[in-house]
């Protein structure tokens, strides 16, 4: 693979996050497709998300160089579990910033767990997902998935330095075939892409938003 082109380390002032008011002001214009699983191409996760996502990830896959798939290890995710993940990290936060206000916990949140009334996830509009080679191991994308910025020191940041040649190459693979097949990354998590969502269309300019929350049995709300 070539070197990719220089980056920045980080996110800065203009990166839009989940919790910025651009995002829930985006209308939403429920289009009712159902949650379908993925195949085992994708992994064995059989991850749930909505029809349009699914055609765009199979769109993805075939764009992948020969011996290098898409590795799929969530989709659809219940508010409940949303909620516990807002929770738990919101927690995190307040341990290493005594006395932050409560708008900008909000903020700092939201790098890493959207607020509920724009997550991707709930909306079956999202895939946390990485790569793998054809015996089925990872291959190096710099972190874990699900690796905190306070984990990683920044390098979750997709568009972070401080990771190997290798990863950045596989990051800018990501960019290319999911770019390339109408999906959106958030920038502070490396492994987030999304279509169809609030911010998907705020990112696009897109006129509103496909999806929104979808119930337990896996109708839209």
């Amino acid at each position: 693979m070539h070197s990719p082109a220089p980056r920045s380390k980080k996110p800065d002032d203009t990166t839009v996050l989940l919790a910025d008011p651009r995002v829930s002001a985006v209308p939403l214009r429920e289009c009712g497709e159902p949650l379908v699983a993925l195949d085992a191409s994708f992994g064995p996760a059989a991850a749930l998300v909505r029809r349009g996502l699914a055609e765009r990830l199979a769109d993805a896959r075939d764009r992948m160089p020969t011996g290098i798939h898409l590795h799929v290890v969530e989709g659809y995710r219940p508010v409940r579990e949303q909620r516990a993940i807002i929770a738990r990290y919101s927690d995190t936060v307040r341990a290493t910033r005594p006395g932050i206000s409560e708008s900008d916990l909000r903020v700092l949140t939201s790098r890493f767990v959207a607020p509920l009334e724009v997550a991707p996830h709930p909306a079956g509009a999202a895939v946390d997902l990485t790569l793998t080679d054809a015996g089925g191991c990872e291959l190096d994308l710099g972190t874990a998935i699900d690796a905190t910025p306070e984990q990683s020191g920044g390098r979750c940041y997709f568009a972070a330095t401080d990771i190997s040649p290798e990863a950045c190459a596989h990051r800018d693979l990501l960019a290319r075939t999911l770019g390339a097949a109408g999906l959106v990354n958030y920038p502070t998590e490396w492994w987030h892409w999304s279509y169809g969502d609030r911010y998907w269309a705020l990112v696009t300019g897109a006129e509103a938003a496909h999806y929104g929350p979808v119930a337990a049995e896996g109708c839209p709300a």
